[in-house]
Order: structure tokens, then C-alpha cells, then sequence
């Protein structure tokens, strides 16, 4: 008999018979304040079915942790995924982007659903939770998974498998439904008893609880902003033709990258354009265009581009650098934990902001400071500003679309644009990639090339980052103008160029392992593009470097 031992995360070990599963290790312990949920073997996140094949450590992946409501979030979406096969058998799912606390979803077909489909579907997710049905990974010959794929009309699923030359693909299984394995899933359908789904715009929203409070459902809050870019976003994708990772493949294998990226970035060009001629609608009345989004959205470049924009229009866009406004930094606001937070909106003076502002949009000079990040203090070196007929202020910064940056000047006066990497890129049907990855992948390429951070401290303080953003970005993004998706349908393949050796060197000991290993699971589907085919103007070269506005 073959054993092995398995040390446990309150420093125990026991000893184990080869092939017992990390589920039934973790549950003879119990005792869990939430539900468990997946397990990391040796910190890397796997199913709770894995099998114990070797000596590991072993932890506990539980429902109220980031990487516990992923697994909890993809299964969900499994779980509609299996009830749409079922009351609409002829019908293709379609996973879309998440807006507010839960996932969009439609039918390709372009038929909107009544509520009438919506309770067939809710009764049929409730039928599978309460008949506490296994989900399974196996492993599949890539002849029948190509086959399965093929006879369930999921050709992006196919296309995906058919450019990849593993021998066996792995599979989310439950009952005769089987799906693309991307992230482990929870074991039982028993677990998935959290959730709403409701009608959305001829779609359907999947609602999920917020990993703070797992057992819970929040109130409904809905975010039309984000539904108004998933719709440009879905219209762009119908004239690129893409919007999965295996068509994406395929056009770099057929030698036509070259020709997606000019069309991507000419459609993204053209919609900054549409937005500085809506500014120019305005032109007469609007002094100060502010422009804000989350980390690593492509703010500075997208501001510079629609400087050149405003410019063509016969404006003069002048920018002010927002962080010149910090405080000192002994008067730096603390967070909680008592570390200083340059993120909240105490962190800037308002009140000299605003002062000079007005000053300024009332036809004054003034002296406008600037901020020594090496002293933390704020310097005046006689820089000096006067608006003349037609100068327009842009100000960027992740406060922007908040009011109480800006409570003295007029709401006719401003413009509120809100700017992230919104993508809906798939890797297939019901594996979407999310735009939080999307963005994280930009900032650790940023942050290692010109900023000398590791993908480990990258990765480390993400979470931090998030919490900002949902605090200080996200609550505000319904007062915007204007939205603009920065995200480019090709970037993830040159993001992989240089993403993927900085995620090899964090190795199974770090603490940030399993959300490397996490991320690296679905970049390995996606081919790499040479960074030579970026435009030197692209908002992604604000990631890789030698743009013409650096």
C-alpha cells in the first residue's frame, strides 16, 4: 500500500493511502466558518476530487477568500451553463462581462428571453443544487473532446481545442454535460445555493454573493454604464469577427494579425473621436474634461489621445497633472491596517485644487504647484497658467467622475469620461476571461519594466488595489459622460510575451503561487503576437513601452 503525508495548514501531518482525494482530507477536519470549496495542493489550486498523488501541503479553499469566490463565481456559470442545455437544447449560451455582482449572459441566437425562459431555467438551476449532483474532472481524448464540442454546436470550444496538441483535454463533467475545465469547480451541486437570476436587457444576469459575505445576497444595483459598453463592446466584435481566444489563434496561424491590430486600434480611434466630438457639442459651455478609471486602464494614454482628437476639432486641451495636489506626506491619510493611503480622496488638497480651478476658469493666471515624490512635499517653481479662448483643462486621476473632487465648479462645466479595459474575450462559450485579469496582466508588465516591481509584489498588492477601486472608482462610474473601453481584442497575445516569464519566476513556496498558476492556465490557450505589430500610438504601448506619448 502506497501512502503519503499530507501537511496540513495548523502544522499537523497525517499519513494517507495514494489517490484519497484533498476533499476527503480537509472534511475530516471540518469545523470551517464557510463553505469549502477547492483545496491548494502544494499552493496551487485545485478541485476537491484531486487525488493525493505524492507528500504536499495542504490548505483549505473556502468560500469568503478571493480565490474561493472565483471557483464558487465559475461554478455558478456551469451551473447555468448545464440548465440551458437542458430547457434550450438548440439554443448557444453566450457568457458575457460581469456588471455590478454578477455575470451577463445571452443567446447568440440574438432572441431575447421572457420571464417565462427565466423561471424555466431558475427551476431547472434549483432542481440540479438540491440534487446534490457530482461535478467531476476527467480527462478527454482530444479526438472525442473535438467530437463532443462539435455535436453540442460550441465551434468556439472546437476551435480552441484544434489549435492546441495536447493529447487528452480536461473536462468540467456532471451528469451527460461536460464543459472546457479552465479553474477548478466546487465537487457537488449541493454547494451552489447562493445566487439570482433575473431578465437583463433580452439577456439574463447571474447574480452571485461578494466574498465578504458568502451566504448573502446583496440588493440588486445595476450599472446601465457598463451594459452600454458590453453592447458597443459586442458590436465592435461583429466587425472585427472575433471575440474568442481559438479565432483569435486562428488568425495569427493564417498570417492576419497584422491586419486585426490595425483594424482594432482604427474602431478604438474612432470611438475616442466620437467622444471629443461630444465634448466639442459642448465646447461652449465644458472647461474641464476629468477623466477617471481603475488601475492600469490606459487613463494617461487615453487622455493624451483625446487631446490629439480635441485638437482636430479646433480645441486646445491643456492637462493638469492631478498628483502635483497631493498633501504633504506626513499629512497622508492611513487605512486601517495604519499604512498611508495615497488612494483616498483625502490624500489630495481640495481645497487648493479647487481654488485654483476656479481662479482659472475665470479668466485668472495662476501658479500652479508641483509635487517632489523624492521629499513628499509639495514645491513652487513659478510655473504659471492663463486660459485663453477655447482651452480646455483635462484632468485625470481616479477621482474624477467623484463630485467632491470638483464641488466648485459648475456641472455644465465639466465632462466626465470613465476609462477601463472592459473585454469581453472568451476562451470559449462559457470561459471568459475577466477583465480584472486583463488589467492585472497590463500592470505587472508596467510594473516590472519600468518600475523594477516583481510579478510577486504585483500580485501582492492587487487585492489593495481592488479595495481602492471599489471604494473610491466603481461607486461613481453611472455619473460619466462618456465611457471608453480601452481593451484591445489582440493585446492579450503580446501581453503573454511578456507576462509569462515573470509569472515562472513565482515559484510553489510564494504566497502569490496559486493566483500565478491560476493566471497561467488560461494564457497557455492563448498564442503569443509580436509586440512589433503594436502601433507606437496604441494605448497598450503604455505597458510594453516606446509609445509616441511617453
Amino acid at each position: 500500500m502506497i501512502t503519503y503525508e499530507v501537511s496540513l495548514e495548523s502544522g499537523l501531518s497525517v499519513i494517507v493511502q495514494a489517490g484519497t482525494t484533498a476533499g476527503n482530507i480537509l472534511r475530516e477536519r471540518g469545523g470551517f466558518a464557510h463553505p469549502l470549496v477547492a483545496a491548494l495542493v502544494d499552493n496551487e489550486l485545485k478541485p476537491l476530487g484531486h487525488p493525493i498523488s505524492m507528500d504536499c501541503r495542504l490548505a483549505p479553499v473556502l468560500s469568503n477568500s478571493a480565490l474561493g469566490a472565483l471557483v464558487y463565481r465559475r461554478s455558478l456559470c456551469f451551473l447555468l451553463a448545464k440548465a440551458s442545455r437542458s430547457v434550450f437544447p438548440k439554443r448557444r449560451l453566450m457568457a458575457g462581462m460581469a456588471i455590478g455582482a454578477g455575470f451577463y449572459h445571452y443567446y447568440l441566437d440574438g432572441e431575447a428571453l421572457d420571464e417565462k425562459d427565466i423561471a424555466a431555467l431558475r427551476r431547472t438551476m434549483l432542481d440540479l443544487v438540491s440534487r446534490s449532483l457530482p461535478i467531476e474532472v476527467l480527462s478527454s481524448p482530444w479526438e472525442e473532446a473535438k467530437a463532443f464540442f462539435a455535436s453540442r454546436g460550441q465551434m468556439d470550444t472546437l476551435e480552441l481545442i484544434e489549435q492546441v496538441n495536447e493529447p487528452a483535454i480536461l473536462l468540467n463533467c456532471c451528469e451527460d454535460f461536460q464543459d472546457l475545465h479552465v479553474i477548478p469547480l466546487v465537487d457537488s451541486t449541493s454547494l451552489l445555493g447562493v445566487w439570482e437570476l433575473r431578465a437583463y436587457h433580452g439577456g439574463l444576469l447571474l447574480r452571485y454573493p461578494h466574498k465578504d459575505n458568502p451566504q448573502v445576497l446583496e440588493p440588486f444595483e445595476d450599472v446601465p454604464l457598463l451594459y452600454r459598453i458590453s453592447e458597443e463592446y459586442r458590436e465592435r466584435g461583429r466587425v472585427l469577427g472575433t471575440g474568442s481566444v481559438g479565432r483569435l489563434n486562428r488568425l495569427g496561424a493564417e498570417g492576419r494579425i497584422k491586419e486585426f491590430i490595425q483594424v482594432a486600434e482604427a474602431l478604438q480611434n474612432r470611438r475616442l473621436a466620437s467622444i471629443a466630438e461630444a465634448v466639442a457639442a459642448r465646447g461652449d459651455r465644458v472647461r474641464l474634461v476629468l477623466i477617471a478609471g481603475p488601475s492600469s486602464s490606459g487613463k494617461t494614454t487615453t487622455s493624451k489621445k483625446l487631446a490629439v482628437q480635441l485638437k482636430v476639432l479646433g480645441l486646445k486641451p491643456i492637462p493638469l497633472e492631478l498628483d502635483d495636489f497631493f498633501v504633504d506626506r506626513a499629512k497622508t491619510p492611513v487605512d486601517a491596517e495604519g499604512k498611508p493611503d495615497f488612494e483616498s480622496l483625502q490624500a489630495l488638497d481640495i481645497e487648493l485644487l479647487n481654488a485654483i480651478l476656479a481662479d482659472l476658469l475665470s479668466g485668472k493666471e495662476v501658479e500652479l504647484p508641483r509635487y517632489d515624490f523624492k521629499t513628499g512635499a509639495r514645491r513652487w517653481v513659478g510655473s504659471k497658467l492663463r486660459l485663453a479662448e477655447g482651452d480646455m483643462l483635462i484632468l485625470e486621476g481616479i477621482h474624477g467622475l467623484n463630485e467632491a473632487l470638483t464641488p466648485l465648479v459648475s456641472t455644465e462645466e465639466k465632462f466626465k469620461i470613465y476609462v477601463s479595459a472592459l473585454t469581453q474575450m472568451n476562451l470559449d462559450d462559457h470561459n471568459r476571461i475577466s477583465t480584472t485579469d486583463y488589467r492585472l496582466l497590463r500592470r505587472m508588465v508596467r510594473d516590472n519594466s519600468f518600475r523594477g516591481h516583481s510579478a510577486r509584489s504585483t500580485l501582492a498588492m492587487w487585492p489593495s488595489v481592488q479595495k481602492g477601486e471599489r471604494r473610491y472608482i466603481f461607486p461613481f462610474q453611472n455619473s460619466a459622460d462618456e465611457a471608453f473601453n480601452s481593451a484591445l481584442d489582440y493585446e492579450l497575445g503580446v501581453l503573454k510575451v511578456f507576462a509569462d516569464p515573470l509569472l515562472k519566476s513565482i515559484k510553489p513556496d510564494m504566497a502569490e503561487y496559486a493566483e500565478a498558476r491560476r493566471i497561467q492556465a488560461f494564457m497557455e490557450a492563448i498564442n503569443p503576437i509580436p509586440a512589433h505589430h503594436v502601433p507606437k500610438d496604441s494605448i497598450l504601448r503604455e505597458f510594453i513601452g516606446e509609445s509616441d506619448f511617453a
